[in-house]
């Protein structure tokens, strides 16, 4: 093409054109869409202009003569200026992927078309369809998935057309929702909101399929069923229909059926030790996320296929609630249900310091539920039992690390644990004992724990230390500190034989044998000496 022609042929088009009109705001896709040929013609404009004319051949004519050519366009020509709108007179400005694809003198040394492409390129990007990834109820199950499910529900109801009553609804629980069989009265009533004591096959695929319940794993099935309406959490009460269709139903408490007083106080140590453990806030709301990292499910399914409920270790153990609850009666000499000081000094045989229980009392730990000044309800002594009886256990060092935690600061340090053992010291030295002294304590716990700071335990250093629980029995419990320095190697082989058994296990098991012997009728003192000397593991 002939530049000058392009220049001169045009001339008057290019002076009735004011350069700075051309400066347009960016034109969007859909515009371009709308008027395709608005680009041609504003091309076609440009090109127009005597400064569009004189700018290509001077990047011409330096071509030719081997110059480096500019983008901007500086040529040899004196005289030449450029669109204010596309050449500003300066340094040259950063280059854009949109500016370098969208140039006309770019899209013309292309064999493509100048703004066809870049411009529908954009365009089927911004008509690229998203698909839905966020869904209010959860993402909604497989087809494979609902189908085989639909197949199992029909061939359920088949025999049944107007719908399951409750003793009907149970095996559904079990073999569709495998959920425990005790969860049958809990699903039955959410699912039956009206109350017509029959669930037909259409209530139940509302519940289980359409709000997403078949696709959600065990621990978010059983939370949605516990918690109440418009809750994020489940509260102890939450726990009641469940535990009462347990205790009605498991083969192996069927005979608490007589005694409803034990039956109500099994079910609320069993939620004593569900949140004890699993609560780690410790605010009597249990989360989704604290109920997934605990064993709780684990445990609720053991508890439904065995017969055996003392086998159950985790909470639901019947002679583990056994030896709770007598310890707890033991010390309640008025039966009042609730424990002064007086009666908590009296513990294992008085095998507690004063200044620890004074602690205790304090509501350092733990606030009491009993709301009663200086008095410790059911629910206290079990968090107070569990952590005394399993110092390995996190919230058992969290409860006695906030007990020698004096000023609260996080930091254990040698000045406050003297200050528990100095009672200790004395009471070794009443009992005839050689007295350690506590320069050799704190060496003996420094070596043991290994803490980051030779004079300041952390909370840290005692959970990742499996030896820390003895550092406690050594402040403020005379007995297992004296049993932990004359180790038996025979139990210490038992222990190492069986490592599933946490320390409360082995305590539990000890202490139902002392009290089932004094039930058979035997003589409690010497009972109680000759199984408490085992339970000591090294009496001193």
């Amino acid at each position: 093409m002939d530049i000058d022609s392009v220049g001169k042929g045009d001339g008057d088009i290019g002076s009735c054109l004011d350069p700075e009109l051309l400066i347009l705001p960016e034109l969007s896709p859909l515009a371009l869409k709308s008027n395709p040929s608005i680009a041609d013609d504003l091309f076609d404009q440009w090109l127009s202009l005597p400064e569009t004319g004189r700018l290509v051949k001077s990047l011409i004519d330096d071509a030719k003569a081997g110059n480096p050519i500019n983008a901007i366009g500086n040529s040899n020509t004196a005289g030449s200026h450029t669109t204010p709108s596309m050449f500003p007179a300066a340094s040259t400005p950063p280059l854009s992927p949109r500016s370098s694809s969208g140039s006309p003198r770019f899209s013309k040394q292309r064999s493509s078309p100048p703004l066809g492409s870049p411009l529908k390129l954009v365009t089927e990007q911004v008509r690229e369809v998203i698909p839905q990834f966020y869904f209010k109820n959860g993402r909604p199950p497989p087809k494979e998935l609902e189908q085989q499910f639909f197949s199992r529900i029909d061939d359920f109801f088949n025999n049944h057309p107007d719908g399951l009553r409750l003793h009907e609804f149970k095996p559904l629980t079990k073999e569709i929702c495998k959920l425990p069989t005790f969860f049958s009265s809990v699903l039955f009533r959410k699912i039956d909101t009206d109350s017509t004591g029959i669930v037909t096959k259409n209530g139940f695929i509302k519940y289980w399929v359409d709000s997403n319940m078949l696709i959600m794993d065990t621990e978010t099935q059983i939370f949605k069923l516990l918690k109440r309406h418009n809750c994020n959490y489940i509260s102890q009460v939450d726990f009641k229909p469940v535990l009462q269709e347990l205790l009605a139903t498991h083969p192996g408490l069927e005979f608490l059926k007589g005694t409803p007083e034990f039956q109500e106080r099994y079910a609320e140590t069993v939620v004593y030790r569900i949140f004890y453990y699993i609560n780690r806030a410790a605010n009597s709301r249990l989360t989704l996320r604290e109920l997934k990292r605990g064993n709780l499910i684990d445990a609720m399914q053991h508890v439904d296929q065995e017969e055996d409920i003392n086998k159950v270790l985790r909470y639901f153990s019947y002679e583990h609630f056994y030896v709770i609850y007598c310890k707890f009666w033991e010390l309640d000499t008025d039966h009042d249900f609730f424990i002064d000081k007086e009666n908590l000094i009296r513990y294992s045989n008085h095998a507690l310091t004063y200044r620890i229980v004074d602690r205790i009392f304090s509501q350092v730990p733990r606030k009491f539920t009993s709301k009663i000044e200086g008095k410790m309800g059911y629910e206290d002594f079990v968090y107070f039992m569990l952590s005394e009886e399993d110092k390995s256990s996190e919230p058992s060092l969290e409860y006695w690390f906030k007990c020698i935690d004096l000023d609260e600061n996080g930091v254990l340090t040698p000045n406050e644990m003297q200050f528990f053992y100095e009672e200790q010291l004395h009471r070794m030295e009443c009992m005839g004992q050689e007295p350690v002294l506590f320069e050799d304590i704190l060496c003996q716990i420094v070596d043991m724990i290994s803490p980051e700071k030779d004079d300041a335990i952390m909370l840290r250093d005692l959970k990742r230390c499996k030896l820390s629980g003895n550092v406690f029995n050594i402040l403020f419990n005379l007995i297992k500190f004296m049993s932990f320095e004359s180790r038996d190697p025979f139990l210490i082989r038992q222990e190492r034989e069986d490592p599933s058994l946490t320390e409360w296990d082995r305590f539990a098991h000890r202490e139902y044998i002392r009290l089932s012997m004094e039930e058979d009728g035997e003589d409690a003192s010497n009972g109680s000496i000759e199984v408490w000397d085992e339970s000591l593991e090294a009496p001193f």
